[in-house]
């Protein structure tokens, strides 16, 4: 049987213990950011909330001017999508929580109007798709033919790069 060197037992100790305090002060750095008040809904997946612009984390929506097709028809769904989640807010009072940035300095977050998670909501209307998180309300969406799902889209990011703009990752919970 080989023994091990206690003064290696030791290292190995100190070196994940230095490690794991490295993680604490790094996860002390990051400021959570949270604001609540009367929103304006800019499209489908973005808000700005007292003069903060905000994108809600772990979805993306159809582009303000996207078109997508439902029974033979082209209808403008980046729209359709912006007037979900103005009715799932209803006016009313939001909150939203977030720590990250998206590469245009918006602050990803998770907003709640009255008992709604409004991420997980426009996901799980068909209105929005899962990027990062939520994956379990686009299947759900998708297998009852909620919004986008009820006819043909093109992916938001999709149809975002063929006009231009910049590639985006996914962003969810834990990035």
């Amino acid at each position: 049987m080989l023994r091990r060197s206690p003064s290696l037992d030791v290292l190995l100790t100190l070196a994940i213990l230095a490690l794991m305090g490295a993680l604490v002060l790094r996860f002390g750095e990051i400021e959570s950011v949270t604001a609540s008040g009367v929103v304006q809904v800019v499209d489908g997946d973005s808000l700005v909330l007292n003069g903060m612009r905000l994108r809600l984390q772990g979805i993306d929506a159809p582009e303000l001017g996207q078109t997508c097709e439902r029974v033979g028809k082209v209808f403008d769904c980046g729209r359709a999508a912006r007037a979900k989640l103005r009715e799932l807010i209803g006016g009313g009072h939001v909150e939203c929580s977030g720590w990250q940035r998206d590469k245009y300095e918006r602050l990803l977050s998770v907003c709640k109007s009255r008992t709604l998670e409004l991420n997980r909501e426009m996901v799980l209307s068909g209105w929005a798709l899962a990027y990062g998180d939520f994956t379990a309300q686009e299947r759900a969406a998708r297998l009852a033919r909620r919004g986008l799902w009820e006819g043909q889209f093109e992916q938001p990011q999709q149809w975002r790069r063929m006009r231009g703009a910049l590639a985006e990752a996914p962003h969810d919970m834990w990035l």
